[in-house]
């Protein structure tokens, strides 16, 4: 299990146990964030599980496909860190990463 700790749009932090196999988007959902959308399901055609990850966990996380890079260009909240919580697999590695749930548009 790793541990993250996920920080709502209203900037409220909550520390979460995160099963390895499962995806950002899937855990960040099942614990109860109502602001993960996620309406394609984990498909990778929607982009509302737009995260934003913890700096110090970017190089742990598996290289953007071109279909996700497409799909965040049409975010106006899109930085250096966004990336869609359904395209990342959560790994040891990711234990003590701070993700945030970022802003609708």
């Amino acid at each position: 299990m790793a541990k993250l700790v996920v920080v709502n749009q209203a900037g409220a932090e909550t520390e979460i146990e995160a099963a390895e196999g499962r995806t950002l988007m899937e855990v960040i959902r099942d614990n109860g964030f109502d602001e993960m959308l996620a309406l394609c399901g984990g498909c990778c055609s929607c982009a509302t599980c737009h995260v934003h990850i913890d700096p110090a966990f970017a190089d742990k996380l598996p290289k953007m496909s071109e279909d996700e890079n497409d799909l965040l260009d049409s975010s106006d909240h899109r930085n250096e860190f966004s990336r869609l919580a359904c395209q990342v697999p959560v790994t040891a590695a990711l234990s003590g990463a701070r993700v945030t749930i970022a802003q609708e548009d």
